[in-house]
Formats: C-alpha cells, sequence, structure tokens
C-alpha cells in the first residue's frame, strides 16, 4: 500500500490522540496567534500549482480552509484567484487571519469547527486541512466534509514536518522538551484514521522539501508560538530564553540557524 510504504520510506510514526483532548483544542492557541502568523513555517511555493493541476481545480472552485488558523495555507490559495472560507474556532487566530486575508475579496471567514463548520450542504468543491487533522474528531469531521462537499468533492490533508536530522534541530527540540509545561499534542496521526477517513477511496500522497531560515528573533517567536511552551511572566521563562539565546551563539551561521521540514500532502475523495 502506497501510503504505508511512503510513511516507512519517510521514517515518520504515526500516533492517535486521545479523544478527550479534543474538547479543549480550540483555546490552545489563544495569545499565540501573533507569534504563529510571522514566525511558524509556510509551504512550498510549488504545492499549490501542483495542487491546482492534481486535482483538476477551476477558477469557480469554492474551497474551505478548516482550521485556518492565522491563514498560512489559505493565503497563497487566495494569490491563485480562488474563492477561499476559512473555517477557525480560535478567536485570536481568527481574528489574525482576518487581518492578514481581509485584502482578498473571495475571502470568507467562520467561526465554526471541523464538525460543526455552519456552511450550506453540497456547497463546497474542495476543503484543505493544514497542520489541524490532528486536533479534529475524525470521524464527525468526515460526516461534516461529506455533508458540504458537492460530488466528486476532495480533502486535502498537509502538515510540515520537521526532519531535526541537525545537531541544532535536536538541541532545540530537547530545549522544548525541557521547558514544556503542558501536554505536546503530537501533529502525527495513526494511519489508520487517515484511510478511514478516505475510505472506501483510494489515498494520494506527496512530499515537499521546506527549508526555513530563522534569526534569533524568528527563531525565539517560533518557540513561543508553541502551545506547551511557557509565556513571558511565566517562572521558566528567563532561564528558557538565557538557554535559547545560547543554542543560537552556538548554531547560528551569519546570523541564521536553519531547520528542514518535509511537507507533506494526503488528499482523495470523500464521496461514498
Amino acid at each position: 500500500m502506497f501510503w504505508i510504504d511512503l510513511c516507512i520510506k519517510t521514517n515518520i510514526i504515526f500516533m492517535t490522540i486521545p479523544v478527550q483532548q479534543l474538547s479543549n483544542n480550540t483555546s490552545r492557541f489563544s495569545n499565540r496567534a501573533r507569534n504563529y502568523a510571522s514566525f511558524r513555517p509556510g509551504y512550498p511555493a510549488e504545492i499549490f500549482p501542483f495542487l491546482e493541476k492534481e486535482l483538476q481545480l477551476n477558477q469557480n472552485a469554492k474551497i474551505v480552509d478548516i482550521g485556518s488558523g492565522t491563514g498560512l495555507f489559505a493565503g497563497p490559495i487566495l494569490k491563485l484567484g480562488y474563492a477561499v472560507t476559512g473555517i477557525e474556532p480560535n478567536h485570536d487566530m481568527r481574528k489574525v487571519g482576518e487581518e492578514r486575508l481581509n485584502k482578498f475579496p473571495l475571502f470568507s471567514s467562520v467561526d465554526g469547527t471541523a464538525e460543526q463548520t455552519g456552511l450550506d450542504s453540497s456547497s463546497v468543491d474542495l476543503i484543505t486541512i493544514a497542520q489541524t487533522f490532528h486536533w479534529l474528531d475524525p470521524v464527525a469531521a468526515k460526516q461534516e466534509s461529506r455533508r458540504i462537499l458537492r460530488p466528486g468533492g476532495k480533502v486535502v490533508l498537509a502538515w510540515n514536518r520537521q526532519n531535526a536530522a541537525t545537531g541544532f534541530e535536536q538541541r532545540f527540540n530537547e530545549l522544548k522538551e525541557k521547558y514544556r509545561i503542558a501536554d505536546r499534542v503530537t501533529d502525527q496521526v495513526d494511519d489508520s484514521l487517515i484511510t478511514d477517513f478516505f475510505a472506501p477511496n483510494k489515498v494520494f500522497s506527496k512530499t515537499f522539501p521546506n527549508r526555513q531560515l530563522l534569526d534569533f528573533d524568528a527563531l525565539k517567536g517560533q518557540l513561543l508560538s508553541k502551545s506547551y511552551i511557557p509565556l513571558p511572566g511565566h517562572a521558566l521563562y528567563d532561564d528558557m530564553i538565557t538557554e535559547l539565546i545560547q543554542l543560537f551563539i552556538q548554531y547560528n551561521e551569519n546570523g541564521l540557524v536553519q531547520i528542514e521540514y518535509e511537507t507533506l500532502l494526503i488528499w482523495g475523495l470523500l464521496d461514498e
């Protein structure tokens, strides 16, 4: 099976998120939205023309970005001229996303969830779920997605996955774990949940390299965008930032450090 082969080749390990965690997810990124918007990695530019061609989209396609957050995935789609509705339950994230994307006349924003979008039935041609699927109730999200999709409508899942291959990346991850003050929900999903979500249809996937170069302010901002990391005022904050400075001094080259990601796309039909 291609999906299983891909997991083995890319050394991706999948874990299931307990359902009881899902009810608290909408508030986890409150007070972190601006750091998220500014310092989380975007997506490789080539994936959007790829999806446009692969999914045979036309300019009249109606696209819904579930868990649209600060607009990192919706923005490039809007630039291609498509109508995009962002579904985002977190007030802070949605507000920042609206500030960034309201310049696009074909953008609309909804306070909703993957399980209850509030959209009309059979009104959508494509659903995108970027860096978000692991937060959802996959059964309820599938039911809602089928309701709002038109016949032949597709769903695209996307994740930026850190390779953690370099000494800097490993040390940075160790720092995040050392100062973690809340449960760290993995963005990796049991492969059976993906299969079940698209069943009985075939699942397609492709990976793209994605590199991020960060100065110290960007590295700090990315750290603080994590939902489990202490913010200013916390007892651990100053020690954490001191250690981050030391890490940056040790590993930076010409004022920058590098993080290597792999952007994973998964897509398929959602018809029965």
